[in-house]
């Protein structure tokens, strides 16, 4: 289960990437996206040490 949601993570941090490339370099969109993205990848990161740690 860990996994499909890792793998829906990874797929919403590539959607967000995708978005923040075609927004304006300033602006609260920009900003609101940044942060979206940090938290996706603070989230992908946690799932991915839960992964490691069910395998030793």
């Amino acid at each position: 289960m860990v996994a499909v949601e890792l793998y829906r993570v990874v797929r919403e941090i590539e959607e967000l990437e995708r978005k923040l490339e075609s927004v304006p370099a300033v602006g609260p969109e920009r900003d609101e996206l940044a942060a979206a993205l940090r938290e996706a990848c603070a989230l992908r990161d946690r799932l991915k040490k839960m992964i490691a740690g069910a395998k030793d």
